[in-house]
């Protein structure tokens, strides 16, 4: 199993109890707003509990080439927190075992892994019917070793799902970092080169917006449209579909919040959005997180907090999937993100 150093451990944990108390503050402690919990309870849906397994989604790692604003894996070119290859080993074990129809592969950037393209040709001959890589659509243009991933892409068959924060080059590069977006464009021209998101194709090129600022993001459907037309019209860029993610309040994010006074407010806006219908499909109930060390979560929100499967079975190693689907899946107050108007996942809106 990969390790970390002590300190390193210690640093983590106290980052992670510091969200978590902040999370769990303020406007709840004071009773203004309720606990995630006690919305559950109020609509009849407490506990949550897993459904059938469909997604594995395995994080890679957190190197990335970039330092996004609200990053929620807090993913940078500093971070040396990589899967190794027998944890590989492991996930794919179970990858041969379980239905599960999806495999999402992420990161940070995931092709940062030095084992990325061996663990995608020795994932794909499991033949799930969806693999997924999430790519931040730079890192094919950051490096000539890189420049050949469309066409490698394709050769497996693998559904790229590709951040892209707006249509325009200002809103992206602000979110991003200057000159972002133009790489975006350069990479989602290569791909769109091989057949990618090309119209009749099957091989699909998805997109994922997010919110530049303490909003919910809007309508699905008609971001979708906007998005098509405008990259289409100036770009002549095509795309299958667009996700739309709401920002949960962790991470970068979270300290956005905090330092632009928009916490409280954020919360709110949450809370009073809470939909119900939305909670049936969250993705916490089909999906599972393998974290670049292996071990298991209800989601990658989860993850960053630290708050493992309340399970027996914690790692990847020792899998049991009729263990992990008798267990309560662990809420906190950032699950209100996912919940919210349309809902929230990582294949965008739920409800």
């Amino acid at each position: 199993m990969a390790t970390k150093s002590l300190k390193g451990r210690q640093k983590d944990l106290a980052e992670t109890n510091r969200q978590l108390e902040i999370l769990s503050g303020g406007p709840f402690e004071t009773g203004e707003l309720p606990y995630f919990r006690d919305k559950l309870e109020e609509s009849r849906q407490a506990p949550l509990r897993p459904r059938k397994l469909e997604i594995l989604q395995i994080n890679l790692g957190y190197m990335c080439n970039q330092v996004c604003e609200h990053c929620h894996v807090d993913a940078g070119p500093d971070r040396k927190e990589i899967m190794t290859r027998e944890t590989m080993e492991q996930c794919l074990d179970v990858i041969r075992k379980t239905e599960a129809h999806t495999l999402d592969l992420t990161g940070g950037a995931p092709e940062m892994n030095p084992d990325f393209r061996w663990f995608v040709e020795e994932a794909s001959k499991a033949g799930v019917a969806d693999f997924i890589v999430r790519s931040n659509l730079t890192i094919i243009r950051a490096n000539k070793k890189y420049h050949d991933l469309p066409e490698f892409f394709a050769r497996h068959n693998v559904h790229v799902v590709s951040s892209l924060p707006h249509y325009t080059r200002g809103k992206t590069d602000k979110q991003r970092g200057d000159g972002v977006f133009d790489k975006s464009i350069e990479a989602l021209r290569a791909l769109n080169q091989v057949g990618y998101g090309m119209p009749g194709s099957p091989l699909k090129l998805d997109l994922v917006y997010n919110p530049s600022g303490a909003f919910l993001p809007a309508d699905q459907d008609s971001l979708e449209r906007d998005f098509k037309k405008a990259l289409k019209d100036d770009f002549g860029i095509s795309f299958h579909h667009l996700f739309t993610i709401t920002n949960l309040p962790i991470a970068r994010f979270l300290d956005y919040l905090i330092a632009s006074e928009n916490y409280e407010d954020y919360m709110t806006a949450l809370v009073d959005a809470y939909n119900p219908e939305a909670v049936k499909n969250v993705m916490c109930t089909n999906t599972l997180s393998v974290s670049w060390d292996g071990w298991l979560y209800d989601c990658d929100f989860n993850q960053m907090l630290g708050l493992k499967v309340a399970s027996k079975v914690k790692h990847i190693a020792d899998y049991r999937e009729d263990v992990l689907q008798d267990r309560e899946i662990v809420i906190s107050q950032h699950c209100y993100g996912c919940t919210a108007g349309a809902g929230s996942s990582c294949q965008g809106a739920v409800a």
